[in-house]
């Protein structure tokens, strides 16, 4: 398939593009296995040695708050995994994606993002984590229920505040200076029903030439939002069609199909959890499962459980993008544009178009782009 995806002799698929995407795919693959091992390796060293029980009682012999002790245990427990864990993402997400000529940050730009990325998780990680223990100590039996209440409410608020407190934090967003696309896209948002705030123009090529586009937020805080390596590639037709695939997901409501499809994964990961807390209690040496040294315990079953759900996720994830993809080329009825964006998107990103069906199926959370191309060409001849 990926051979013959040239589009009407003006788009073409880039063979030594496609090679370097290749090798780029199975380096990211290799690299998640490895990331997965250092994760279950760091997880079981501390339950086996005994280093887990023996942080809690550290922590409990400087204070006897419940709140104080989740804090100090999980700042410790997560800052050393970062550490551990620092050569690989430095490899990961700074040498190699400058090897493959994707990412256009310097080294003090990708430290900096580090950092904010490292300090918002240590905030929302330990807002989640204070309030799980919560759960385990009021309701040690059922905590699992309002663990997986409030992710959900978790989830909405995370969405809420994306655009407009944490986007920012990493990208400069300001309004699109091209009013002819401005008002194509609005009215393409209006068609679908979505009330936006504006079109926004993100500083993407400040830290990646890879392109990218989105609608961002919920209810009010609705944007649409388009990097500067899309914009500065891409034609006003091939941005419209990436565009109304973007809007046919508002459409579709997916943002919150989505939201209940993960929620029902949390609450099924959350309720195994319960269960594995219970029996682990005496093996493990803790005073019960509100115990703060069986955290390395429920990351193993984190672990596991999210190994276990990926091709389904991912395979939910493919078909909602699929229908979103035919939207797309309903509505704008430009399928050899839809066409000519994949390509280019394929050729810019470095995506590999044509994947192994294992692949595909185990770990793309969008439909091989191969596939996406195909599907607009059938339509287009």
């Amino acid at each position: 398939m990926a051979t013959e995806l040239a589009v009407k002799d003006q788009v073409t698929l880039d063979p030594a593009r496609q090679e370097r995407a290749r090798e780029y795919s199975r380096l990211k693959r290799h690299l998640l296995l490895v990331d997965i091992a250092i994760g279950v390796a760091y997880m079981l060293l501390w339950l086996l040695t005994g280093l887990s029980v023996g942080l809690r009682q550290a922590v409990s012999n400087i204070t006897g708050n419940d709140w104080l002790i989740v804090a100090g245990y999980g700042l410790v427990f997560v800052t050393g995994y970062g550490l551990v864990n620092l050569p690989l993402s430095y490899y990961s997400g700074y040498v190699l994606p400058h090897r493959y000529g994707l990412s256009t940050q310097t080294l003090g730009g990708w430290l900096g993002d580090m950092v904010k990325g490292g300090l918002m998780a240590l905030v929302i990680g330990g807002l989640a984590g204070e309030l799980i223990y919560l759960g385990l100590r009021l309701a040690p039996t059922s905590w699992w229920l309002w663990a997986a209440g409030g992710y959900l409410l978790f989830t909405i608020a995370l969405a809420n505040l994306a655009p407009t407190l944490l986007l920012p934090l990493f990208f400069k967003l300001t309004p699109l200076d091209d009013a002819d696309l401005t008002a194509r896209l609005e009215r393409l948002a209006a068609q679908a029903g979505a009330k936006v705030r504006g079109v926004y123009r993100m500083n993407l090529s400040s830290r990646t030439s890879a392109a990218n586009a989105m609608v961002t937020g919920l209810g009010n805080t609705h944007r649409i939002v388009l990097g500067d390596t899309l914009l500065d590639e891409f034609t006003p037709d091939e941005i419209e069609t990436v565009m109304a695939h973007e809007l046919g997901h508002y459409v579709y409501r997916d943002m919150w199909s989505g939201v209940l499809v993960s929620t029902v994964v949390a609450l099924v990961g959350f309720y195994l959890a319960s269960v594995a807390l219970a029996m682990g209690v005496s093996g493990l040496g803790l005073y019960g499962v509100s115990d703060i040294a069986g955290l390395p315990l429920l990351g193993l079953i984190a672990i596991g459980f999210g190994l276990v759900t990926m091709p389904l996720t991912n395979g939910f994830s493919r078909w909602i993008e699929t229908r979103a993809d035919k939207y797309a080329l309903q509505v704008t009825r430009k399928p050899q544009a839809f066409a000519e964006a994949m390509t280019r998107l394929a050729n810019q990103n470095l995506g590999e178009a044509d994947p192994e069906p294992w692949v595909e199926f185990l770990l793309y959370d969008h439909p091989a782009i191969g596939r996406r191309v195909a599907m607009a060409r059938m339509i287009s001849d």
